[in-house]
């Protein structure tokens, strides 16, 4: 299948060939406007195009229209079970909507969301969840399988297209690996609307991020995916930094390319130092420039060669290449010489 079909929330274009968007989610009391605008700008500035809110009472759609007003980014409504929540979110200006419409009670309720939502053009977001699904379907399939979980989801889009309603985005989350994969790649087969990648309860950073990144990874590698989200038990700041390393790597968003080797023997010079202080000053720099940091000279020319910039060590020194050609030796504090190589170089590219 090809392109799929796209939706737009507020400023933000999900599908239909739009580059792949991150989002995150706030995890403040929606109720309290401070705290909460002050994480979703703190979630913008570490790479997020859409914040998701939780509203789950009338508190929580009211704080909607100070929330939308201030926000750097547009902001999605997390909602679930009460129909009049979704469309008091709606009428105070929120651009998403994540509601699974199976869950909101009578026919009639579907139909309200669905024409209020036509009517102020927010797409919505089904999102089915491994441990949420339908009695029927578990019994059906013996436990949470691809097959069931994409079941599930076309249940739910089926009630919206029935209101004539079909600005939709759908995801498919387990927090088994494969699991996710596979209900992602048969949904993909299976419907052209927009994709919403993430391996939920992924867990804490480190074991969460490899998890998240070998599941939205191998389906974004296969072309499938328009908008991601990292799921980690952590500070939610986390998770649109991850998932910028992850588009990064993929080649699907600009940004500094880190290339560092593992040290071995032979390595005379502290490279994890210097690779962590040359990553930690550039991390929020999105210009396309790959940097490296290798520790001897078996494999430090070949990737100066592939690198813009990058240094290898000597004995208690460095040479410094730039596009492949030497340009001198550094010595005394390695780390505090290449940082300021790598921001002369990027200096010179932004003039």
């Amino acid at each position: 299948m090809g392109a799929t079909k796209q939706v737009q929330a507020g400023s933000v274009l999900i599908g239909g060939g739009a580059p792949v968007s991150i989002q995150s989610m706030t995890n403040t009391d929606t109720r309290d406007v401070n705290a909460t605008l002050d994480q979703i700008k703190q979630l913008s500035a570490a790479g997020c195009d859409l914040v998701r809110v939780s509203v789950y009472d009338r508190a929580c759609a009211g704080a909607v229209r100070r929330l939308v007003d201030q926000s750097p980014v547009p902001l999605v409504a997390d909602i679930h079970f009460d129909h009049t929540l979704a469309i008091a979110a709606m009428e105070n200006g929120i651009h998403k909507m994540r509601i699974n419409p199976g869950n909101i009670g009578s026919a009639e309720n579907v139909r309200r969301v669905a024409d209020c939502a036509k009517m102020h053009h927010v797409p919505i977001r089904i999102g089915v969840n491994s441990g949420s699904l339908e009695k029927d379907i578990l019994e059906k399939y013996g436990g949470v399988t691809p097959q069931g979980m994409v079941e599930s989801a076309l249940r739910h889009v089926k009630l919206l297209e029935e209101n004539h309603f079909d600005d939709i985005v759908i995801s498919l989350k387990a927090s088994d690996v494969p699991t996710t994969v596979q209900a992602y790649r048969l949904m993909h087969d299976t419907c052209d609307y927009p994709l919403h990648l993430g391996v939920t309860e992924a867990g804490l950073p480190g074991q969460g991020t490899v998890k998240s990144a070998i599941g939205i990874g191998a389906l974004l590698l296969d072309g499938i995916g328009d908008t991601v989200r990292v799921s980690l038990t952590s500070d939610p700041v986390d998770e649109p930094r991850a998932a910028l390393d992850i588009l990064r790597a993929l080649g699907l968003r600009k940004g500094i390319r880190f290339v560092s080797c593992p040290t071995c023997g032979r390595t005379q010079i502290n490279v994890m130092e210097i690779a962590q202080r040359v990553s930690k000053e550039f991390e929020d720099i999105d210009l396309p420039v790959t940097v490296a940091v290798m520790g001897c000279v078996v494999n430090g020319p070949g990737e100066a060669r592939d690198a813009d910039i990058a240094l290898c060590g000597g004995k208690d020194c460095g040479a410094l290449y730039v596009h492949g050609k030497f340009v001198q030796k550094l010595t005394g504090d390695l780390a505090e010489g290449f940082v300021k190589a790598v921001q002369e170089y990027i200096r010179r590219l932004s003039a």
